[in-house]
């Protein structure tokens, strides 16, 4: 009798072991399955933007953009030769944004839906790597004063995921200058301000750097500019005044909850 009683618990010990093996299976395949579409998904973005880098300055145009005209002194310039390849792919495009010897070498989009870009490629397939876009309240032509660019901090490094080591001085020593193109012409940035800081409640009252496009005077924009510097995890030794073009970029930082990564460049050439 008693070996019976051994045996039903020896069988149900064996089923026991037997289930917890297969959900560690079960788990284990979909680790490796996740990983691998990850992997996957992470080298065909690579690819697809080294694709887009390449038709830069092509000569496959759809159409030439018409030159303008002297009757018409606000309407934009022609686009740029190295841009009017990917511009007729996609005219969501407002420009490209790179910094050397990182990873940081993409197309700048901007659509009225400010959610879109965060999960469709250039292509505009869904992807969750996204784009790099532009705040919809800033404008290229007519230029505003700033022009507040995000993108998703990527594990993988992927868009701004290595713009948070700008939190190092000697990063930023390394790394001092963007290069931002617009449709319409070319510029390099000097690295202005780097800071963390959180998203506001609407009605608080403090500086929003992501709502700051242009200031409505020279002592607004100095107002600015010194909460900015007041931020700043450092000293770059780079200044500005109203009539400055600058750049935001931002990206979410996962160090405290809620917080941006920002970093803010001056037009110098």
């Amino acid at each position: 009798m008693s070996t019976g009683k051994n045996k039903k618990k020896l069988s149900r010990k064996e089923l026991i072991r037997r289930i917890f093996m297969a959900v560690l299976i079960v788990t284990a395949v979909g680790s490796l399955g996740y990983f691998a579409f990850y992997s996957s998904e992470t080298e065909s973005t690579d690819s697809n933007f080294k694709k887009l880098s390449g038709l830069k300055n092509t000569d496959f145009v759809l159409f030439k953009p018409a030159t303008v005209k002297v009757d018409e002194p606000d309407a934009p310039p022609e686009i740029l030769e190295d841009y009017v390849t990917l511009y007729n792919k996609n005219k969501s495009l407002i420009g490209w944004l790179k910094i050397d010897d990182t990873i940081i070498d993409y197309p700048v989009m901007q659509s009225v839906n400010m959610e879109y870009y965060l999960d469709h490629n250039f292509s505009q397939e869904k992807d969750r790597n996204g784009c790099l876009f532009a705040d919809k309240e800033c404008s290229i032509w007519p230029r505003s004063q700033n022009i507040i660019i995000y993108g998703h901090n990527m594990k993988s490094g992927k868009m701004f995921g290595s713009l948070t080591k700008y939190k190092s001085q000697s990063y930023f020593e390394k790394h001092p200058y963007i290069q931002f193109d617009t449709l319409y012409e070319k510029g390099t940035y000097a690295v202005m301000y780097v800071f963390s800081e959180v998203v506001h409640e609407e009605t608080e009252v403090a500086f929003k750097y992501y709502q700051f496009v242009n200031a409505n005077s020279a002592e607004e924009y100095d107002s600015y500019m010194q909460d900015m510097a007041d931020m700043s995890l450092y000293d770059t030794g780079i200044t500005s005044h109203l009539g400055d073009e600058l750049i935001t970029l931002s990206t979410c930082d996962y160090v405290k909850g809620g917080e941006r990564w920002v970093v803010v460049a001056k037009r110098i050439k």
